[in-house]
């Protein structure tokens, strides 16, 4: 299977583009006709520089408004087309793009496009040239890819093919299974593209909320499954309009979209297995057990300052490693490590970032097949040198320069703690009740969401929420939730616009560092309030303001919005149940502890939390530009 995207899918200039998508290891590109022109070199030139990157150009594109025109603009178009085909033979390339006309002078009529191509065929013949056809889903005439491919039948023309794109196919709401009729040898080329779910203008939608396979709404994986099922043999490509996309890293959007095209077509060959597939295999999703541990990366005062948190807190000191300078805290089912090194992979972040998650852990079915998935989706392996003693956990590059690590029961991995850590003496503390990780929070901007929901919905079994707004007093920021089936693991992404935000101003104050906070979960949330004040915990403190306005929205017995109150304890309740929320104050830079309890089948995050809790941790934060202590 030969991997190929559009060159308009990603920003920068043609030499950039072509960087990129080379780096990433696309098979080819679709040079659109733009980019050529906006470039300084002769065709040649471009195509010979194409093939010394190790790519083909599998397409030009796009040819406009060709079919069904009256005289003296049909002779044009085929004037048009004559120009273009020397072009093409000078690039290297054999298939061109003809859309559906939009030609406000375009006579409709089934018979006069296939006359038109039939013509148009007979003179790319004569050059070795193919030409294929593609509904537009707002072409003015032709806007249905069974339309287009009844007209490409009439032509009955072997250098005339159809061209299938799945978001006019669904952004139309036609049924894909009508591919499956399509002889597969007729279509000459497949473009993919997602979309969020909008309801709005089809060219507006199009130009500017295309996203990669998976990071939308659409079915893309029917649609390709049908493909497959016709009998396509040729490059399966991407066409992306994103304002997004055009400003963000070459090599970022690239290596989204090679990583969404394995994982769509890995998808499709395992929904249909009797389908012959020139697609390597690679392992299968991950399906995660829960949350191993949470790593710091922290020294001097601040180490301190952090571990006195997690003594507040409830957690106790498990063990100290054998050979590094790592305190492993413990509670419940929760591990978080303190490293201190001066050297390595969290002595770099700390570094960077001062103190920070650099490390997850993530308990999975198998970490080598883990690793191998994403390996071959494009993601970087992580790797550091193991002292004696050590197991070699297998890991991946994470968001924000993190790692994750796996660790699985079948390897031998899970017994890390008893193999690292030697177990500490420490005096008898009574714990707060708290016994998982609920979720983790993970910042980044705004731009940067769809690249990382991709990243976990692709290497593991998750599925992702939709996007919800969480207003903050000095912006707005965009959230959502990726998890498991069961829950066992949650993240959160929130994408901030502006540093004026919390999530905002903790990437600038921590230079990028991707995890604000985590959410620990409690059996018993004001059993576990009141062991923290015992502890010495301080907690958020949230306007009596809150409480008013709680009792009004909601019908709550006095006694227990009292107990609210007096815990400093947020409330929501859905359709499933009930959710408490209690937060810590926050530290090092903007990230904070949650302690939360679902009842019920509450599936939320406390969304309509959010700003009252914002808005009281701003009051906490430090003033801009004073220093850190």
């Amino acid at each position: 299977m030969k991997t190929s995207i559009a060159t308009v899918s990603i920003s920068g200039n043609l030499s950039e583009k072509l960087e990129a998508i080379s780096a990433a290891g696309f098979d080819g590109i679709e040079i659109f006709e733009q980019d050529f022109i906006a470039h300084d070199g002769p065709p040649r030139d471009v195509g010979r520089q194409i093939r010394d990157m190790g790519l083909e150009i599998t397409l030009f594109q796009p040819f406009r408004d060709f079919e069904g025109l009256p005289e003296p603009l049909r002779a044009k178009a085929f004037e048009r087309a004559e120009r273009k085909f020397d072009l093409m033979q000078e690039l290297g390339t054999d298939l061109v793009l003809v859309c559906s006309s939009v030609h406000p002078q375009a006579i409709g009529g089934i018979d006069r496009a296939a006359d038109d191509f039939a013509e148009l065929g007979e003179r790319a013949a004569k050059r070795g040239l193919r030409v294929g056809y593609e509904a537009l889903a707002w072409g003015r005439h032709v806007n249905d890819h069974r339309d287009a491919w009844e007209i490409v039948r009439r032509a009955d023309h072997p250098n005339i093919g159809l061209i299938l794109d799945s978001f006019h196919t669904l952004a139309r709401k036609i049924d894909p299974d009508t591919i499956r009729r399509i002889p597969g040898d007729r279509i000459f080329f497949v473009q993919l593209a997602d979309a969020p779910a909008i309801e709005m203008d089809l060219l507006y939608w199009s130009r500017h909320f295309r996203s990669m396979p998976g990071e939308g709404d659409l079915p893309v994986t029917d649609f390709m499954r049908a493909v497959m099922a016709a009998g396509y043999k040729g490059p399966v490509s991407l066409e992306i309009f994103n304002d997004q996309f055009r400003g963000g890293r070459p090599a970022t959007i690239a290596k989204d979209g090679y990583r969404s095209l394995i994982c769509l077509m890995d998808d499709v060959r395992r929904a249909e297995p009797d389908i012959s597939m020139d697609l390597d295999p690679i392992p299968a999703r991950s399906r995660i057990a829960g949350t191993a541990f949470v790593e710091f990366a922290s020294r001097g005062k601040e180490a301190e300052s952090l571990e006195g948190l997690l003594g507040t807190l409830g957690f106790q000191v498990a063990g100290k490693h054998i050979a590094k300078d790592l305190t492993l805290w413990r509670q419940g089912d929760i591990r978080i490590v303190v490293n201190r090194e001066t050297t390595g992979h969290a002595a770099s972040a700390y570094t960077a970032r001062g103190t920070t998650v650099c490390d997850i852990g993530l308990a999975v079915a198998c970490a080598d097949e883990t690793v191998g998935r994403a390996v071959a989706l494009g993601t970087e392996p992580f790797s550091q040198a193991t002292g004696p003693g050590e197991l070699d956990i297998p890991a991946i590059r994470g968001l924000g320069g993190s790692v994750l690590h796996f660790i699985d029961e079948a390897s031998g991995l899970s017994k890390v703690w008893d193999v690292e850590f030697r177990n500490s003496q420490s005096p008898a503390a009574s714990d707060a009740g708290l016994k998982s990780i609920d979720h983790i929070a993970q910042t980044m901007t705004y731009d940067e969401m769809l690249s990382w929901s991709l990243f976990y919905t692709s290497l593991f079994q998750m599925t992702k929420s939709p996007m919800v707004d969480v207003i903050d007093p000095d912006g707005l920021v965009r959230s959502q939730a990726i998890e498991t089936g069961d829950g066992a693991f949650r993240i959160t992404l929130n994408g901030a616009e502006t540093h004026r935000t919390l999530a905002g101003g903790f990437l600038a104050e921590t230079f990028g560092a991707s995890v604000q906070h985590i959410a620990l979960a409690s059996e018993d949330i004001f059993k576990s309030a009141e062991q923290l004040f015992q502890l010495g915990f301080k907690p958020l403190p949230i306007p009596s303001n809150y409480y008013d306005d709680l009792s009004a929205r909601f019908d709550i017995k006095q006694e227990e919005l009292e107990r609210l109150k007096a815990a400093n304890i947020l409330y929501d309740r859905d359709d499933g149940g009930e959710f408490f929320q209690l937060y810590s104050a926050p530290f090092a830079g903007g990230m904070f502890f949650e302690i939360l309890e679902r009842r019920g089948g509450y599936a939320g995050f406390g969304a309509a939390n959010a700003p009252f809790r914002i808005a009281a941790q701003k009051r906490l934060l430090r003033p801009k530009g004073m220093p850190r202590v």
